[in-house]
């Protein structure tokens, strides 16, 4: 079973693996039912305001001062970047695209497989993100992880991933996300074979969903859609290790039990996740076309109001049918940094050269837009209503520069020739023949 999940909205819920583990009307009895250990995971001050207050209550078999032993640096993630990143490469601005992260030839777990391809901000002020790709062909078994720098955002593109932690399973296929709490412990499993996606992390305020405006009360992400696991806890008794990554760098410990093992929980501080096809877009039924702020799944909004730390933005199947417009996305320049990546099918402003797995960046006040070819097909298509199916792209966009990492300034994937792109937008203006797009 799972619960609808409110991120970011103070809800409160509540689970429990054996009767009666979950104590009534009070957070920390005396003696807690089954020997267990009443423990409290925050997300937020103490003193936040009660709608911004996260925790969680965790009731388990071991504390986590138990799981959190004698740690010893590790330089086992060398490609795992956290942010201020500067200088890492010599490889001019431009605007830039990758071909898909290819599947590892030697056994690789999803922490292992992760790459990072920009950072932005400051891991120390906890304030911007980093953008990461990841692929991998084995499970974590005895192996865990938490990262004290960021919740985490999953994107998979190919194949499905199984996030058992201390607070239940959560299975997520292509198609669905996943987000992580900043603390949580994890280890991460593999569905179906071979896995590759995304992950952005979040160094700032929590992802939550969005204000509505004028839209009002109904379409784009609706709470009752997300989904929260219900409690599952292990009980194993042999060699473990605990891997934390914290204000960029990796720690290792060994336990000789499993740190899964919280029987029952309840609060508002938990993993969840969401199946992207549910979500309602909204867009112009009559002409023009809306900023892509209208495809806002989650924000971590900043200190600024309207400006986010990070929008994850999500460009699903849709009808269009905006009369005298230009449909796909205009030419433009902006302030904010667009990594962007597509899942499946075709993206509408980039048939040719973007494929599902691949990887765009767009930084600040870099322009961009539609290739030659997709301008020439919009400019004098007949105009009705149409529908794009099969086709889920999304972008982390972030009011911060994106700086590339050197993996992805010298990754093979890199698509040197992106720029030419545009190449074949030829001048048209003549001043002395009105409406001529022949």
């Amino acid at each position: 079973m799972t619960l609808s999940y409110m991120p970011g909205f103070g809800n409160d819920f509540e689970t429990e693996s054996l009767p009666g583990a979950l104590p009534q009307g009070r957070n920390s009895p005396q003696q807690p039912a089954y020997g267990l250990y009443a423990e409290q995971f925050s997300g937020s001050p103490f003193t936040a305001p009660r709608g911004a207050n996260e925790r969680s209550w965790l009731y388990r078999i071991r504390p986590s001062v138990r799981h959190h032993g004698r740690f010893k640096a590790t330089t086992a993630y060398p490609e795992w970047k956290s942010a201020p990143n500067i200088g890492d490469n010599e490889l001019a601005i431009g605007q830039l695209r990758w071909n898909p992260t290819p599947m590892p030839n030697v056994e690789t777990d999803f922490i292992s497989g992760i790459r990072t391809m920009t950072t932005a901000g400051d891991i120390y002020t906890q304030v911007g993100m980093a953008a990461h790709v990841y692929a991998a062909n084995v499970s974590m078994v005895d192996d865990h992880f938490f990262n004290a720098d960021g919740e985490l955002l999953v994107v998979p593109q190919e194949g499905g991933v199984r996030f058992v932690t201390e607070m239940g399973v959560i299975e997520v296929q292509p198609g669905e996300i996943a987000v992580l709490p900043r603390g949580l412990t994890f280890k991460v499993e593999l569905i179906d074979g071979p896995v590759r996606g995304y992950i952005c992390e979040n160094y700032g305020a929590k992802f939550t969903l969005p204000d509505r405006g004028p839209i009002g009360a109904n379409c784009l992400a609706n709470p009752r859609d997300f989904k929260t696991p219900v409690a599952w806890f292990e009980e194993k008794e042999k060699p473990c290790r605990l891997v934390v990554k914290w204000c960029g760098s990796f720690h290792v410990t060994e336990i000789d039990h499993s740190p899964l093992d919280v029987v029952a929980w309840h609060g508002n501080y938990a993993p969840y996740k969401y199946d992207l096809s549910t979500y309602s877009p909204v867009g112009a039924i009559l002409f023009d076309h809306p900023d892509p702020s209208i495809f806002t799944v989650l924000t971590a909004p900043s200190g600024e109001e309207g400006t986010a730390n990070i929008d994850f933005v999500i460009f699903p199947p849709r009808w269009l049918v905006a009369e005298d417009t230009f449909r796909p996305p205009w030419y433009h320049r902006n302030i904010m940094s667009e990594f962007m990546g597509l899942i499946r099918g075709q993206y509408d402003a980039k048939e040719e050269g973007f494929v599902p797995g691949g990887i765009s960046l767009h930084n600040m006040m870099l322009a961009h837009g539609p290739d030659a070819s997709g301008f020439e097909k919009a400019s004098k298509v007949d105009l009705k209503p149409v529908k794009l199916e099969n086709t889920m792209a999304f972008m982390f966009e972030t009011r911060f520069p994106q700086m590339l990492t050197r993996y992805a300034a010298e990754t093979d994937t890199l698509q040197h020739d992106y720029v030419d792109c545009w190449a074949g937008l030829r001048k048209r203006f003549d001043g002395t023949v009105r409406g001529d797009w022949t």
